[in-house]
C-alpha cells in the first residue's frame, strides 16, 4: 500500500468529494491535494536538504490535515500538537523531537493554494512518518516514531478487517491529533474517501450543540475511547434515530466495560461493536474482537481479541518465558506494526523494545493473559495508567508537581470507581505554609500545574500531609497513602 498515493487518488478522480468537516468548515479532496503539495514544496525551499520532524500545532482545524500530509510528501515526519497541551510542555515537545519549524493553521492557511509541481519524495518504509509525544517517567515527554511501513500495516488491517465502503463513509473524530486514537480515523477515512467529522472542544463544552452535530453528521463509523461513547449515553435521545446511517463503534485507548457494549447494542440494534487494543508503540491498536451478545454472555470482563495478521501477541512471564493458557503475564507485541523506539532515546528503546524470534518486539507493560484465543487486558505493571483513555505516567505527573515551589514531594494515586480509574489524586508534602483554605490553596495549585500540563493530567483531589508514611525499604507506601485517600 502506497498510503499518500492512495489518499491523493481522491482529489484526483473525485476533488470535490468532502475529506473533512470540522465546525462550519469544509476541506475537499481536490484542496487537500493541492494544499498539501503546496506545503511539501514550501517545506522544501524553506528548509533545504533537512529532514529533521516539523511539529504541527493547533486543534481540529482543516489545515491540520493539509499540514500532515504536505510534511509527509517533504520528506519530513510530523509531529502532532493540540492547542489543549500548555506552553510549557510544548516548547520541551518541540525541542526534544528537534523540530526545523512549527506550522499553525494560520501560517498554512497563508500560503496560496494554487497547485505546486512538487512530487511527493518516495519514502522508504522504515522511514519516520509521524512522532507521537507521551508521558514519561522522568517529567519529559518522550518521541514514540512510527514508520510509514508501520502505519501501513495497521491501515490494511483496518480496511480489511472492517471493509469500509469507498468512498461513502463518515468517520468521528474525537480524539485531538496529537492522541494516537485519531490516527485509527484520520487514515481509515482519507485512504477511503470518507469524510472525517471532527468533534472540537467547543462541542464537548457545550453538549445540546454535540448532539445537533451528530444529527447532521451522517455518520457511519464511530471512533472514540469508551469513556466518550459512556458520557454520550447520559443523553436518552443519544441512540439510533440520532445517528441513523452508523453501521459500527470502535473503542480504543481504555477499557471497554459490558454495560457499555451492551447498552450501544440495545441502542444502536444495526451498529456493530468492536473492541481494540494497543499502545502507541505498536500504531493505535494490535488486537480487535467484535463485541456480541454471545461474546457479553461468555466474557466479563471483555476481551480485547486476538491479534492483527502478521503480528504475535504473546504473553510472557517474569523471566521472559511463555506461561500456559490462562496465566498472567505482561503482554509483549510482535511485528511490522511496532516501532523502531523512541526518538534520542536509545536508553528508553533498549528497555522497552527486543527482538522476539527474528522480529521486532515490545514489552507493553501490561499485565493480560490468553484464554480460548482471545487475549485478556488486566492493567499497567508499572506505575503508568488510563485516564479517560489518556495515557499518563505517575511519575512525570509527580515529577511535575515536585517542580512547583509549593511543593516539596508529592505521590500521585489512581481513583477507581466501577471497576475503572475514574479520576487522580495527589498526596503531597508541602514546602511552604498553606495559607487560606484547603479548597483555595488546591485552586492555585492547579492553575499552577496547568501551566505545564495538559487538563487531562491534572489531579481531581489534593490531600496535604506533613509526611509519608514508609515502607520497610524506605519508600513511600502507596497502599496505606490509598487507604488513607478513602
Amino acid at each position: 500500500m502506497d498510503l499518500i498515493d492512495r489518499i491523493d487518488h481522491w482529489g484526483r478522480v473525485s476533488p470535490d468529494l468532502v475529506a473533512h468537516r470540522s465546525g462550519d468548515r469544509v476541506l475537499t479532496y481536490g484542496e487537500l491535494l493541492a494544499r498539501s503539495d503546496t506545503l511539501a514544496a514550501w517545506l522544501d525551499a524553506e528548509l533545504g536538504e533537512s529532514r529533521a520532524p516539523v511539529a504541527v500545532h493547533g486543534h481540529k482545524e482543516p489545515e491540520m490535515l493539509v499540514a500532515f500530509l504536505g510534511v509527509v510528501k517533504s520528506g519530513r515526519p510530523y509531529v502532532p500538537i493540540d492547542l489543549s497541551i500548555p506552553a510549557q510542555r510544548v516548547e520541551r515537545i518541540v525541542q526534544t523531537a528537534g523540530a526545523a519549524l512549527t506550522l499553525t493553521p494560520a501560517r498554512i492557511a497563508s500560503l496560496p493554494a494554487i497547485p505546486s509541481p512538487h512530487r511527493a519524495i518516495v519514502q522508504s518504509p522504515d522511514r519516520p512518518f509521524y512522532i507521537l509525544f507521551t508521558s514519561g517517567s522522568t517529567g519529559e515527554p518522550k518521541g514514540v516514531v512510527i514508520t510509514r511501513a508501520n502505519l501501513e500495516h495497521f491501515v490494511a488491517w483496518m480496511l480489511a478487517e472492517q471493509r469500509f465502503a469507498a468512498p461513502g463513509e463518515t468517520f468521528l473524530n474525537q480524539a485531538p491529533f496529537s492522541f494516537d486514537l485519531s490516527v485509527m480515523d484520520l487514515y481509515a477515512s482519507l485512504v477511503t474517501g470518507g469524510t472525517l467529522f471532527s468533534i472540537t472542544k467547543d462541542h464537548v463544552a457545550n453538549l445540546k450543540a454535540l448532539y445537533a452535530a451528530f444529527h447532521a453528521s451522517a455518520l457511519t463509523t464511530w471512533v472514540s475511547t469508551p469513556s466518550f461513547a459512556q458520557m454520550c449515553l447520559i443523553e436518552r435521545t443519544f441512540a439510533q434515530p440520532m445517528l441513523p446511517h452508523l453501521r459500527r463503534f470502535l473503542f480504543c485507548g481504555e477499557t471497554l466495560a459490558p454495560e457499555t457494549a451492551s447498552q450501544l447494542l440495545d441502542r444502536f440494534p444495526e451498529a456493530e461493536v468492536w473492541n481494540t487494543y494497543g499502545p502507541t508503540e505498536a500504531t493505535v491498536a494490535t488486537t480487535s474482537v467484535r463485541i456480541t451478545r454471545e461474546v457479553l454472555a461468555k466474557w466479563s470482563p471483555l476481551p480485547v481479541g486476538a491479534a492483527m495478521p502478521g503480528t504475535r501477541v504473546v504473553i510472557l512471564g517474569e523471566n521472559g518465558e511463555r506461561v500456559s493458557d490462562g496465566e498472567r503475564g505482561e503482554i509483549v507485541i510482535a511485528g511490522p506494526n511496532v516501532s523502531p523506539g523512541y526518538l534520542g532515546r536509545d536508553d528508553l528503546t533498549a528497555k522497552a523494545f527486543f527482538d522476539l524470534d527474528g522480529v521486532r518486539a515490545y514489552r507493553t507493560g501490561d499485565w493480560g493473559r490468553e484464554r480460548a484465543g482471545q487475549i485478556f487486558f488486566e492493567g499497567r505493571r508499572d506505575s503508568q495508567v488510563k485516564v479517560n483513555g489518556y495515557r499518563i505516567e505517575l511519575g512525570d505527573l509527580e515529577a511535575n508537581l515536585r517542580a512547583l515551589p509549593e511543593i516539596a514531594d508529592a505521590v500521585v494515586l489512581p481513583v477507581e470507581k466501577h471497576g475503572r480509574i475514574d479520576a487522580l489524586a495527589a498526596v503531597v508534602v508541602l514546602a511552604v505554609e498553606k495559607t487560606g483554605s484547603d479548597f483555595a490553596f488546591t485552586a492555585q495549585l492547579k492553575t499552577r500545574l496547568g501551566e505545564r500540563l495538559p487538563a487531562y493530567m491534572i489531579p481531581r483531589k489534593f490531600l496535604y500531609v506533613d509526611a509519608f508514611p514508609m515502607t520497610a525499604n524506605g519508600k513511600a507506601d502507596r497502599r496505606k497513602l490509598g487507604e488513607m485517600l478513602g
